[in-house]
């Protein structure tokens, strides 16, 4: 359920709003937009008698919301949110690529890697310091202190950071180093604890879909993050597990559209996972822009062949300027600037 504030309501009468609110139980989670305020009740709404809100002075409308998941649903909040990093904004009209290596390596990897990042003109860099894989024998990251030879090589050329968070523990390590987004993986997308935790920061978080997860599954794994006060959320489309083994994943392009219908918050791609070849991230990359994404995550490296983790879907330097150049194309084709 919402409560539609009026425009003319005084801050007193919006105190006095929220309190009645809180006396049956519920919890308020306003949301302030440029045209109304809105006030979404969580909780069990069962326990809100009929007609309870309606003739308060700030109330204008109350409204039931259909779908299981309300903070992160277009009924909530009818315009796009922007999330900021440091400054840099996704979602609008300027499209973000977060490009970097799949693993942090070493520090000259690393510098090497945010150098041709911020040479692309890419205003973000991702990479993993820990790293979930299938095999418990394969490389799993270089651990903490792969975070300082990321924030270094990064802060060196001005670039925010993204990374991906396995385990509640290492909350205040990435706390402590500034990490400006915190990636949840495919595989802790329903991981329930992680993303309560995740919820009661004041960081972005990019939440990664699961290799078998519905839109719904997905959308309501969001849920769980804005529910505990983290609204700065944004869904990143990776690919899905089907049938098909002629490549890593089937990206899920539909998904694209369906989500901006379906939330009001950013839409971002993973082409290189979906692939899981390097030939194939330009063709993915520009679909999924012209399909509306808001950004993409492209792994890159300075020398491909040499990489540590996911080598066959990283791009080079000269390859990652080259799609950034292409699709700065398409976006401007359909009004939007990267």
């Amino acid at each position: 359920m919402i409560v539609i504030v009026k425009p003319q309501a005084t801050a007193e009468q919006m105190e006095h709003l929220l309190e009645r609110i809180r006396q049956f139980g519920l919890q308020p989670m306003v949301s302030t937009g440029s045209e109304r305020t809105v006030v979404g009740l969580l909780g069990d709404e069962r326990l809100l008698p009929e007609g309870a809100l309606e003739s308060l002075p700030a109330v204008e409308q109350v409204m039931p919301i259909l779908k299981p998941y309300k903070l992160v649903s277009r009924e909530f909040k009818p315009t796009d949110t922007v999330i900021e990093a440091r400054g840099v904004p996704i979602g609008g009209k300027q499209i973000q690529v977060i490009a970097g290596p799949c693993s942090v390596e070493t520090p000259e990897q690393m510098r090497s890697s945010a150098e041709a990042v911020r040479a692309a003109g890419c205003r973000l860099m991702r990479g993993g310091a820990f790293k979930p894989r299938t095999s418990p024998y394969t490389f799993q990251g270089v651990g903490d202190e792969g975070l300082d030879y990321f924030r270094a090589a990064a802060d060196a050329v001005g670039l925010p950071i993204v990374t991906e968070l396995m385990d509640v523990r290492k909350i205040d390590l990435f706390l402590e180093k500034g990490v400006d987004i915190i990636q949840i993986g495919t595989r802790n997308m329903q991981n329930f604890d992680l993303l309560k935790e995740v919820g009661r920061l004041d960081v972005p978080v990019i939440l990664k879909r699961g290799l078998s997860a519905t839109i719904q599954e997905w959308l309501m794994a969001a849920e769980y993050i804005a529910a505990h006060g983290n609204h700065r959320i944004i869904f990143a489309e990776r690919g899905i597990r089907t049938f098909e083994t002629a490549y890593r994943n089937v990206l899920d392009v539909t998904a694209i559209p369906v989500l901006k219908r379906e939330t009001h918050l950013p839409v971002i791609v993973d082409p290189s996972h979906a692939g899981g070849k390097s030939w194939l991230v330009p063709q993915l990359s520009k679909a999924a822009i012209a399909a509306g994404a808001d950004g993409l995550l492209v792994e890159s490296h300075p020398c491909p062949e040499e990489a540590w983790c996911d080598a066959d879907q990283a791009l080079s330097p000269q390859q990652l300027m080259t799609l950034m150049g292409d699709l700065r194309q398409i976006a401007k084709a359909i009004g939007r600037e990267l």
